[in-house]
């Protein structure tokens, strides 16, 4: 008798210990996969800079991590629940930081094959000495928008005004000597890297939701899932503050001398060390791995008071695993819980508004960087930090928030409904006061504004030359930016007409500029101009705003999706939770990114040049129509969503969900299990009486 008790003391210990060690792996492992999918996300611009690839591909980029997700998704969803799940999701975090790793591969490569190249310039060079062709021009068209300052002047000679001259830095018009660049297909790595990362991300989310679900109460599922979820912004938060470290180091720091650099984190060629972060996700990828290959295939039901509950769940387990044994194949099942799924029609319409709204907010969420910087003209590393500190810790308090409340308040699924479709809206109509949060277009000559200061027709190629230095022979595809003490920006200092410079790097000042109509001394630095203090505090209105707006949101997400865990039956949960992730990659994660990148790159007013005379990155938007696309698209999509929100809202009035009695029915199983220990109190005082009876006649 005390071998039994003592037996299942130690079970009880064991099971708590157990459950509390997975809620902390599982934790620990959202930490890991949003800390790399925020930094990839924080990176794309760098990205596209560092390979001068249009906003597009960086959106299939993007979304790559999306198709090495659904390739795995649906069948690790339902076989992974008939395996050792904390097993498959160690595993899944291993690969994850394999792909962080390839993703990081480009930088080394370029760097090994780009010193190559730089001899293989100086011995032409040398050869070519007979023919007058200097080393200068012929690394300007090895790099033809170099940020680099090889020489102390090299942009004084390059780019200024010289009349009746030639300028040397041209890309080459003659194919012959076209050579595609090193680094030109490069960004394959990363795509391939993403794809990887998406494989190692699929078995975390449905199993581990799943294995929570299975095993924890019904009444502090909805509080664990929380935490996790809490885990999945602590990531993002350690994420943005590792890009916007990143994005503030140049990207050869430490092969390059950073005080010859002509340009800073605000110059839209500036690129930042977008590789150095790639290596610690992968390092911190494999570490959250390694608590996942010690603990148990299967648990207890957490919550079991009696000694007969823990025997008899003991059993319960014991004969489950016989009976999966004993089945012809592990497949057996999966057709009719597919065909059940795609029959109930509370979830087939959360699937359909889950996919419009990911449509909104992965393109909300992947170019919000892009859109900041485009639209307040603020670096690259400043607005990812921004980002973090407004937007990170309201969803964390807000997901935080909606666990307790479910579980305080005992919210029934219907309610959960309600609670979450109320909020939502709620806060999809404080969006719409972003549109009064605008800054205008940086003015810069002979794109967004004439050379006398007055506002243009956008898109008119033919107004870059203007009087003053049409015989310059500038240039005009050039873009090395140069602010007036106009106010007004040029595109270059030669177009500005500035016909001396002084200085060296990025304190260069460049003198008699005849484009720039001032009283006194007409003069620039390097630089777009800034926009203003008025455009900054909108700025800071717009982060404030999304900072109430994601609070509201995710005070919703836990009652939403609670809603999707009990409107199947509990034996499809893995599978359902699968299938939910499966569309929402195909139908939004995958596409989304693509044609808004494409729409993105509609709004562009200069592309950047390569040798040979080939478009690169974008460098300068059109603010307006920006603000239309990135705000405007994801409202439509969000108002189309609520369509068959309210839909479900009135199919549950008079619908018994399968879930529904796990969630509302908590007084019931309380009392059933009260009743329980009533009994065996009864059970344990009749027995003392009976053995005090027996003591009594042998006496």
């Amino acid at each position: 008798m005390a071998e039994n008790e003592k037996r299942i003391k130690t079970h009880r210990i064991r099971c708590l210990s157990k459950m509390k060690m997975f809620l902390l792996a599982i934790t620990c492992a959202f930490v890991s996969k949003t800390l790399s999918g925020s930094y990839m996300n924080s990176m794309l611009t760098q990205i596209e800079r560092q390979f001068n690839i249009p906003t597009s591909l960086v959106g299939f980029i993007n979304g790559s991590f999306e198709i090495g997700n659904l390739l795995l998704i649906i069948f690790v969803s339902y076989f992974g629940t008939k395996l050792h799940r904390p097993i498959l999701i160690g595993v899944g975090c291993v690969v994850m930081g394999l792909g962080c790793f390839l993703q990081s591969l480009p930088h080394f490569l370029m760097e090994r094959l780009s010193s190559y190249i730089w001899w293989f310039l100086v011995i032409y060079t040398y050869l070519r000495e007979r023919n007058n062709t200097s080393y200068l021009e012929l690394l300007c068209i090895y790099e033809y928008e170099s940020t680099v300052s090889v020489s102390g002047n090299l942009s004084s000679n390059s780019f200024l005004c010289m009349e009746n001259g030639t300028q040397i830095i041209r890309p080459t018009e003659d194919p012959s000597e076209c050579v595609k660049e090193v680094k030109s297909l490069m960004w394959m790595y990363v795509l391939v890297g993403n794809i990887i990362r998406g494989i190692g991300e699929t078995p975390i989310m449905p199993l581990g939701i799943s294995y929570i679900e299975d095993f924890a109460k019904s009444e502090n599922s909805p509080l664990y899932i929380g935490f996790v979820e809490t885990g999945a912004i602590i990531g993002p938060l350690f994420g943005l503050s590792l890009a916007s470290f990143c994005a503030n180091v140049y990207v050869d720091t430490g092969s390059v001398n950073t005080d010859d650099l002509t340009i800073t984190p605000t110059d839209t060629r500036w690129v930042g060390a977008w590789w150095f972060g790639f290596l610690i996700c992968a390092g911190v990828n494999v570490l959250t791995a390694i608590p996942f290959f010690f603990l148990p295939k299967w648990l207890p039901k957490e919550g079991l008071k009696s000694n007969a509950d823990i025997i008899k769940s003991d059993k319960e387990e014991k004969q489950r695993e016989e009976v999966k044994k004993k089945k012809d194949g592990i497949t057996k099942d999966f057709l009719p819980f597919m065909k059940s799924l795609l029959c109930n029609p509370v979830y087939m319409l959360f699937i359909l508004i889950s996919i419009i709204q990911f449509n909104a907010f992965v393109n909300m969420f992947t170019f919000m960087p892009k859109y900041l910087e485009q639209q307040h003209g603020k670096s690259a590393s400043d607005v990812i930090f921004l980002i973090g500190i407004y937007n990170l810790p309201p969803i964390c308090i807000g997901y935080i928030a909606g666990g307790l409340i479910m579980k305080k308040f005992k919210i029934t699924v219907k309610q959960a409904a309600h609670i979450a479709c109320w909020l939502s809206l709620t806060e999809y109509l404080l969006h719409f006061l972003c549109f009064l949060m605008i800054c205008d277009n940086s003015s810069v000559a002979g794109i967004t504004t004439t050379y006398k200061g007055m506002q243009q027709d956008l898109y008119m190629e033919n107004a870059i030359l203007a009087d003053c230095n049409r015989d310059c022979n500038c240039p005009t595809k050039t873009w090395d930016p140069v602010c007036g003490n106009n106010g007004v920006s040029y595109m270059s200092a030669c177009l500005a007409g500035c016909e001396t410079s002084v200085g060296a790097g990025i304190n260069m000042v460049f003198q008699n500029c005849s484009c720039i109509q001032t009283s006194g001394n007409s003069s620039a630095v390097l630089g777009l101009c800034d926009k203003g203090h008025d455009c900054s505090m909108m700025l800071q209105y717009f982060l404030i705003l999304s900072a109430i707006g994601s609070f509201i949101y995710s005070l919703s997400a836990i009652p939403g999706y609670m809603v999707l865990l009990r409107c199947i039956k509990p034996e499809e949960k893995s599978l359902g939770v699968g299938l939910h992730t499966f569309c929402t990659r195909v139908f939004a994660g995958i596409p989304a990114p693509i044609y808004f990148g494409a729409l993105v790159d509609s709004t562009c007013l200069h592309w950047g040049t390569l040798k040979c005379g080939e478009s690169g990155a974008c460098r300068i938007y059109d603010s307006a129509n920006f603000r239309y696309i990135y705000l405007g698209l994801p409202a439509a999509l969000r108002g189309l969503s609520y369509i068959p929100a309210f839909l479900i809202l009135n199919i549950l009035k008079n619908r018994h969900l399968p879930g529904e009695n796990a969630s509302s029915g908590t007084i019931l199983t309380e009392a059933k299990t009260t009743k329980k220990e009533n009994e065996c109190k009864d059970m344990d005082q009749n027995s003392k009486v009976l053995n005090d009876n027996e003591l009594k006649t042998k006496l």
